[in-house]
């Protein structure tokens, strides 16, 4: 067996490999990272090549460990102990922080949750500034780069550098004004109305549109914005329809009515995304749990609120 290349290893690659050892499955070991199987399998690879073993063979319908992966579990277990009981450095103080942290965030998420966190940023630690940046369809060197401290967004790149952690769900529903135009009673109409669709650069097709075309859908988009922002004054006062977020019927889309989708579209998650130099960071662990306190509360309220908004605007419609 040829010598373990130890420049290939890091802890995230060792985290991995005691994972899938405790585990005994690519799948269970991704849970319980909280990343993606093919990220856990891309790393898998690395440690095969860094080790010069399979570590992981195929058995029936799972997988087992080598004798070298069992032999080497127990030392990689102790020096993964070893490195979490380091010194720490000196404890983070909130309120006598300074310094800016950048997060980068489309204007739904933005408006979505931020101001939240500003609020608590102003009342426990005014010394740090917050800026916010367009994200679009985030890209992983906007945090290897340091263009951004923290990423909010549905997209999770699938690379090991890049952590992440859920916040929300949500899902896209169909916005109209009641007062020019009745709901999409089916698929087919849906597809035949104008549509206002969200495009945040060129050639950056947002994944609902990319769904769309997955499933051989053609809607007439009439007006095309760069931002959620731009969906409220030209859908108001006519016959189009929009496709957005529901929890945006808190706020930006408060004055009008919903539906859901005439067609299966699965939820999705509202992510938090950082590199991984940043994961025991004691200030930048501190926002990020003010940001998922943030996320936290209102999931606990964003029921009932959108619930009633809706029941309001049915009523309006009777």
């Amino acid at each position: 067996m040829k010598p373990v290349d130890m420049l290939s290893l890091d802890l995230r690659s060792l985290m991995t490999f005691v994972a899938v050892l405790d585990e005994g499955s690519v799948s269970r070991a991704a849970v319980r990272l909280g990343v993606t199987q093919s990220a856990v399998s891309h790393t898998l690879e690395r440690l095969r090549q860094a080790f010069g073993d399979p570590l992981f063979v195929k058995s029936g319908r799972g997988i087992v460990p080598t004798d070298y992966a069992q032999r080497t579990g127990p030392h990689i277990r102790q020096l993964l102990d070893d490195l979490r009981t380091l010194p720490s450095g000196p404890p983070f103080e909130p309120g006598t922080a300074d310094f800016t942290f950048t997060i980068a965030a489309n204007d739904y998420q933005r408006d979505l949750l931020l101001p939240g966190l500003a609020h608590i940023l102003r009342k426990q630690a005014p010394g740090i500034r917050l800026q916010v940046i367009p994200a679009g369809i985030p890209n992983p060197d906007m945090l290897r780069k340091d263009a951004c401290d923290l990423i909010i967004s549905p997209h999770a790149p699938e690379t090991t550098d890049i952590m992440q952690r859920g916040l929300m769900s949500d899902r896209m529903v169909v916005y109209y004004d009641p007062e020019h135009r009745a709901a999409p009673a089916d698929l087919a109409s849906y597809l035949k109305a104008d549509h206002i669709v969200l495009m945040f650069a060129p050639g950056e097709r947002v994944g609902f549109e990319s769904t769309l075309l997955a499933k051989g859908l053609e809607r007439k988009n009439t007006v095309t914005v760069s931002n959620f922002s731009g969906l409220p004054e030209f859908l108001r006062g006519t016959d189009m329809l929009a496709t957005a977020p529901e929890r945006m019927s808190q706020h930006l889309m408060r004055d009008f009515a919903w539906v859901p989708l005439p067609f299966d579209y699965k939820p999705f998650t509202l992510l938090m995304l950082w590199h991984r130099r940043h994961q025991n960071d004691p200030a930048h662990r501190w926002v990020r749990n003010q940001v998922n306190s943030v996320a936290a509360t209102m999931n606990g309220l964003n029921r009932q609120s959108i619930n009633f908004i809706h029941t309001l605007h049915e009523s309006r419609r009777r």
